[in-house]
């Protein structure tokens, strides 16, 4: 028998002995049907009620407000004042509740009012619900007041503040009043412990966290399972995340919270592989994923191009409650593009009842980054008919579309509507990608002048945008200007140093190159090596230039071997210009084919079956020469192969590749 059957059975039993009409008994009723949310049933006890004394009032109320009738409850509240009872702590709390619910914060300030007259605004549970009310209206001058007169000795009124403030993306206040109440001598509980470290993590303050987690072991609160969570986030926040697992491991009653607050914090760090590791431990201890822990694996998925592991998590998904959960679809809509299936994006993206802003979003930047630029301008175009407006990364993904396919009208027109027509004022991403637009287009004093235009200081990304396409007009002016601006904001910033070397170089002025390497090693900034991976049934294999330590050398290196002399036959001639070090024709040709790319796609072919699909993955810009073997290869082997190098996604068919040879 559940509650409801219970309390109907006793009120029956009430009925027959002739209780029903007593005020303290019928309360009591209204109070059992308010928590089994039978309003109707209370409401029909209360009417029978002879004589209604203020609790049975007060009962009623908050019946009304604990069930979301707030406009009942307000108006029980005035019939309760008419008939002249007046109101007690218990009744004010219960009908601010339902000002707050109703957004009435005009009557809420009323109620006020009636707190001062019968003197309970003091009383810390009216001064709890007044400040809510105050922190829901935005008056800040009267929430300051309320909780300025509510008894200092109050853990509760100070844990409400802490806790509102960190809420409210106010968590240097949220720190401030942690120590006010730590002067007052007031002693934190769980929940404030809980809301100031809440403010820690979100304002990555790992010093203050340290000093928080010293009170928690004092308090003797290390083994609560929110403050454990609350500690685990901060150090997770911080990426410091030996100290979160070190409490994980500790918790001897961890819950979803727990999980996910590792998960997030090594997805946030960077380790999306350990994220993935965590994920299966969850899962064989038989922990249900919530939509947290699916958008962050996820992302995870997304960052290592683990597209097996991915669809994994989307098939858990389907069995799940968050099939269509739109924060989970989103993030398979951009797990999909990243890891170079925007087919299977799209078919996500079609399947969703609702779409948001993040949904259009990532569809025009997973386009773009395919190279797909009319098809990512299509969907801003589909965005803007639903009636979806465009924000800041909107416009990102859409002047990236244009920027990778060289639109530099339409570009220039979205740059102008974007500012004129939606309010949204450029960005550093914004002002890069037109820069790159202007620069890979060959206009490069249009490029420059915008950046001059950009208001306060330039970000370095645009330089470098500046500088890349300075690398491929051969500008060694200008690119040395835009070195020289970009060390001056980053002086260990390699990207500049190599580009500038790599202009040097396609000018054959190897003097000029050999003395920026020496400056490199000298200042100890190191190029990145070139890297690239591959997923391999569920692990991600990595492949390095030049490698030659990989256990199934001996099979890449004759399957390079073969591809060469297949794609000579075919036509190709290598590019020794690809090869910026001042040597032999014939070295510069033996380093092209050990190019990560290449090792990687060797690998591929040699252990995957005929026909399938190849995606590789890449840290850096792949090279002209690499670009045009493989364009040669994906002829001869008759595959498709997708690879995503650091600026967006190539897929070579049958000799030709989506970018068009433009990127």
């Amino acid at each position: 028998m559940d509650r409801a059957q219970l309390g109907g059975t006793l009120h029956a039993c009430i009925y027959k002995l002739g209780y029903e009409c007593n005020a303290f008994v019928g309360t009591a009723l209204i109070n059992a049907y308010s928590v089994c949310s039978y309003v109707g049933r209370a409401r029909q006890v209360f009417d029978a009620i002879v004589d209604k004394d203020l609790v049975s009032w007060t009962g009623m109320v908050a019946c009304y407000a604990e069930n979301d009738c707030f406009v009942d409850s307000l108006q029980y509240f005035s019939q309760l004042r008419m008939v002249g009872f007046k109101p007690n702590n218990f009744t004010l709390v219960s009908v601010l509740k339902a000002c707050i619910g109703l957004a009435d914060f005009d009557t809420g300030k009323g109620v006020h009012g009636c707190a001062l007259k019968t003197c309970y605004e003091r009383e810390h549970y009216v001064g709890v619900a007044l400040l809510d009310l105050y922190d829901k209206s935005g008056n800040v001058a009267d929430y300051i007041r309320v909780f300025g007169e509510i008894p200092k000795d109050d853990v509760v009124s100070w844990s409400f503040m802490i806790a509102r403030h960190a809420q409210s993306s106010q968590s240097t206040e949220a720190l401030e009043l942690f120590c006010q109440m730590r002067e007052a001598l007031v002693s934190p509980n769980q929940y404030t412990f809980a809301s100031v470290l809440q403010a820690c993590a979100s304002l990555e303050a790992l010093d203050f966290g340290k000093q928080i987690h010293c009170h928690v072991l004092k308090a003797g609160l290390n083994t609560n399972i929110f403050v454990s969570n609350s500690v685990m986030d901060v150090y997770a926040k911080c990426r410091i995340m030996e100290n979160s697992m070190k409490i994980f491991a500790e918790l001897p009653n961890r819950n979803d919270v727990s999980w996910n607050t590792i998960i997030v914090g090594y997805v946030h760090s960077g380790y999306g592989e350990k994220a993935l590791s965590v994920l299966r431990n969850m899962l064989e201890c038989e922990v249900q994923p919530t939509e947290v822990t699916y958008s962050s694996t996820l992302r995870a998925c997304a960052s290592l191009a683990a597209t097996e592991t991915g669809s994994q998590i989307h098939a858990l998904s389907v069995k799940s409650i968050y099939d269509q959960n739109i924060v989970v679809s989103n993030a398979l809509i951009d797990m999909y593009a990243k890891c170079g299936s925007i087919k299977d994006a799209r078919l996500v993206f079609d399947k969703l009842v609702e779409r948001d802003e993040v949904s259009w979003n990532a569809m025009i930047s997973g386009c773009s980054m395919h190279g797909l630029s009319v098809e990512a301008l299509k969907f801003f175009e589909m965005m803007q008919e639903a009636g979806c407006k465009p924000n800041k990364l909107t416009f990102v993904g859409v002047l990236s579309a244009c920027s990778n396919a060289g639109l530099l009208e339409k570009g220039k027109a979205y740059f102008k509507s974007m500012i004129q027509d939606y309010g949204i004022q450029p960005c550093a991403e914004h002002y890069t990608c037109m820069v790159w637009l202007f620069g890979r287009s060959g206009h490069l004093d249009k490029a420059v002048k915008l950046i001059e235009d950009i208001h306060g200081e330039p970000s370095v990304m645009a330089w470098r945008a500046l500088l890349g396409a300075c690398v491929i007009h051969k500008n060694i002016e200008l690119g040395k200007t835009c070195s020289e601006h970009i060390l001056e904001i980053e002086p260990q910033d390699e990207t500049a140093h190599v580009l500038l070397s790599n202009i040097y170089a396609n000018a054959g002025r190897w003097g000029r190159v050999a003395s920026i390497r020496m400056n490199m090693r000298k200042n100890g900034v190191r190029k990145e090596p070139g890297l690239s991976w591959i997923e391999d049934q569920g692990v991600i294999r990595y492949f390095t230039v030049g490698d030659t330590t990989h256990p199934d050398m001996k099979l890449i290196n004759a399957m390079l071997e073969w591809l060469n002399m297949k794609a000579r036959r075919a036509g190709y001639f290598p590019d020794h210009s690809a090869v910026l070090l001042n040597m032999e024709d014939d070295e510069k040709e033996r380093r092209l084919w050990v190019h990560s790319e290449r090792l990687a796609l060797a690998f591929c072919l040699v252990k995957t079956p005929l026909r399938s699909q190849v995606r590789i993955f890449k840290n850096l810009r792949i090279c002209l020469d690499c670009h045009t073997a493989i364009k040669f290869i994906s002829r001869i082997v008759q595959r498709d192969i997708i690879m995503r190098d650091m600026n967006r996604f190539h897929h070579f068919q049958d000799g030709n590749c989506s970018c068009g040879d433009y990127w």
